[in-house]
């Protein structure tokens, strides 16, 4: 793939005319560095004449899809975009300047690791970003990142792995070690953008042509303001005259009838702007929880919703890291509950799916800014409840919510099958139960209906 050089890349992205780059800070460098590396001067004025710059990193401000923001571009042609001292230096100045501006942060990454002329003073910046990143996260102000090619070594594990939204470009690099210092036999495929993506750290791979609107778009949703709940979405489903079910087994089957709306439709309905944050940044995904951020109202809105399938552990750990993250940014929650319960196979037990769902519901319940549920089909037990917001649950008519499903209740409680119908009746799971027990606050209507709730 194409390299840029670290100028080029913020062109690729910037508004036309709008970088200003930041002053560097002063640095005295003893000849050939802290060590004394010889030849290491020679090295660095080559890559000077290479490049045209003084360092592997450019930073400055610009704006983004009209949003203002601090860009730090890595320059991969000054001794492979390798950190060393005075690289730490500009970082640092660049999270200054995002706290002192307030505003976000947006690194395009392309580095091979540390400088190791410099020695172990080269691995001390990798210290001194993590303390800037934490400093901006405290201030919440968003960090997000671009992993061209390649990213690896420290510049992946604290630029790249440390932002609140990570993106990558098609077939870059990426990976904690470097393609010199891998193990022989390494399937280079694992060390990819794509490899990272699908094993939960990165959010999304970004054509380079779809870069700047991306970014734009990413800019555009975590720096407008947001305040108060979100309003629950009107309800989608065929339900004649949007009544819910007169039993709670016609309920059952409303819930689960193959041609009703799924989130996919409600998110679409919902949204204007719509954008995808994936993984759970410790080893997996689960297509069947979508994440993200989007515009409803001229507002933004995070959102955490189930598909309809049984719900995997990664999927609650990525739910609970949007929670956290819109917590810390001060942006209302909209959740969409939809499973037939959380997954139990052995893999699920393997992947940790109590600890999971206990996170799920601690980000909910630790949850400053308002969260507001909509239940939109099935709502089976615990993992369901671990996504439901406490006071602020709505349901749509062709939804139910229980403790357990009909037929595993009739089977817990030795009855045959036929009568797991009676059971969906005691059980009181109907929208309107659920209303009368305080369980929801009540039934959204359809969108050609009042907009009073029932």
């Amino acid at each position: 793939m194409t390299r840029l050089s670290a100028r080029a890349a913020l062109a690729s992205v910037a508004d036309p005319g709008s970088f200003d780059e930041l002053p560097a800070p002063p640095r005295k460098s003893a000849p050939d560095g802290p060590l004394g590396w010889a030849g290491y001067d020679d090295s660095r004025a080559r890559a000077e004449g290479r490049t045209g710059e003084q360092e592997s990193v450019v930073v400055g401000t610009a704006r983004v899809g009209g949003r203002e923001a601090v860009l730090v571009s890595f320059e991969f042609g000054f001794l492979g975009g390798s950190l060393g001292e005075r690289t730490g230096d500009r970082l640092e100045a660049a999270y200054a300047c995002a706290r002192e501006r307030r505003l976000p942060l947006v690194s395009l990454i392309a580095t091979g690791g540390s400088r190791m002329q410099e020695g172990m003073l080269a691995l001390a910046p990798l210290q001194r970003v993590a303390r800037q990143s934490t400093l901006n996260r405290a201030a919440a102000l968003p960090q997000i990142a671009v992993l061209r090619d390649p990213t690896t070594g420290g510049g992946w594990a604290t630029l790249g792995a440390g932002a609140d939204v990570v993106l990558a470009l098609p077939g870059a690099q990426v990976g904690f070690a470097g393609s010199r210092v891998r193990p022989a036999d390494a399937d280079p495929a694992a060390y990819t953008a794509e490899a990272q993506y699908a094993a939960g750290f990165v959010d999304a791979v970004v054509p380079a042509e779809e870069l700047a609107d991306v970014l734009g778009g990413w800019l555009h949703l975590l720096t407008s303001p947001s305040s108060g709940p979100a309003e629950p979405p009107a309800a989608l489903g065929g339900v004649p005259d949007g009544l819910p079910a007169a039993t709670g087994w016609d309920a059952v089957q409303l819930a689960r009838h193959p041609r009703r709306p799924r989130a996919g439709a409600y998110l679409d309905a919902y949204f204007g702007l719509r954008l995808p944050l994936s993984g759970d940044r410790v080893g997996g995904t689960d297509p069947g929880m979508l994440c993200g951020f989007g515009l409803h109202a001229g507002r933004t809105v995070a959102y955490a919703a189930q598909c309809g399938t049984a719900t995997r552990p990664a999927g609650y750990r990525t739910a609970a890291r949007l929670i956290r993250l819109a917590d810390r940014l001060g942006v209302p929650v909209l959740t969409l509950v939809d499973t037939p319960g959380a997954a139990n196979d052995a893999a699920a037990e393997h992947e940790g799916a109590g600890a999971a769902i206990a996170d799920a519901f601690a980000a909910v319940a630790a949850a400053t800014v308002p969260v507001t549920t909509l239940l939109i089909g099935e709502g089976g037990s615990g993992g369901a409840l671990a996504l439901a917001a406490p006071g602020n649950t709505w349901v749509t008519p062709d939804s139910y919510f229980s403790v357990i499903a009909p037929e595993l209740a009739a089977a817990i409680l030795k009855r045959t099958p036929d009568q797991a119908p009676a059971t969906a009746d005691q059980l009181r799971l109907r929208p309107q139960d659920l209303v009368e027990l305080g369980v929801a606050r009540g039934i959204v209507p359809g969108p050609a209906t009042s907009s009073a709730m029932s």
